[in-house]
């Protein structure tokens, strides 16, 4: 196992303590799936065994919980199953404008090489200034280290810690990303579908007071 594969390892078990599984691993009670065209979530994603969540990609949208949250750790891990493309993990989405099939929400990205990246959704804002070019879309506040994603077909790791509008990013045990007085602050988690196959397990939440 190299460096950051251990890194990863070790700081999940730090975050598993007293967290919550937000997949239950055998349907998909507590979540609700928006897509154009429309889908039923069973024809976009499967329970696998072990607890491994896997998505084909498409159609367009989003599969996000009923629950809404505002400060808590979230640990997800992910991997592409096929070809290496787009995706993110949605936070904080709530009811207001939508940019296509994309929610009001803060993307914290998976794309491929891009892993870290912080992209305000639908008119989210945030303090800190993007990195992506005056009027330039998407809107992107890109990661500060060294790209820390695993080579494909290996499981990745993000952590991702939300405080009263102030999020943080590892990816692999790096620290990635951070903005403050996030807008919205709370809200639903989700994951994108933007094409491209891929795997999850162990998206653990634990609520913080």
């Amino acid at each position: 196992m190299n460096r950051m594969a251990c890194a990863a390892l070790l700081f999940f078990s730090a975050q598993t303590a007293g967290a919550l599984d937000l997949f239950n691993g055998r349907d998909f009670s507590g979540w609700e799936l928006k897509t154009s065209p429309a889908a039923g979530v069973d024809s976009v994603f499967r329970m696998l065994p072990g607890g491994v969540v896997a998505s084909t990609g498409q159609p367009s949208g989003f599969l996000a919980t009923v629950n809404t949250y505002r400060n808590y750790k979230l640990h997800v891990e992910w991997r592409w199953s096929g070809k290496p493309g787009n995706g993110g993990i949605l936070l904080h989405i709530s009811d207001g404008p939508m940019d296509r099939v994309w929610p009001l929400s803060l993307q914290v990205q998976t794309k491929r090489g891009n892993a870290g990246d912080l992209l305000p959704m639908a008119g989210a804002s945030f303090a800190e200034a993007l990195t992506s070019a005056p009027g330039a879309e998407p809107r992107i506040k890109g990661h500060t280290a060294p790209d820390s994603e695993l080579p494909v077909g290996e499981w990745n790791v993000c952590d991702i810690v939300s405080r009263d509008g102030k999020v943080e990013v590892t990816i692999n045990g790096v620290y990635q990303n951070s903005v403050t007085r996030s807008e919205p602050a709370s809200g639903r988690i989700g994951f994108q579908l933007e094409g491209a196959p891929y795997e999850l397990r162990h998206v653990e939440l634990e609520e913080l007071d």
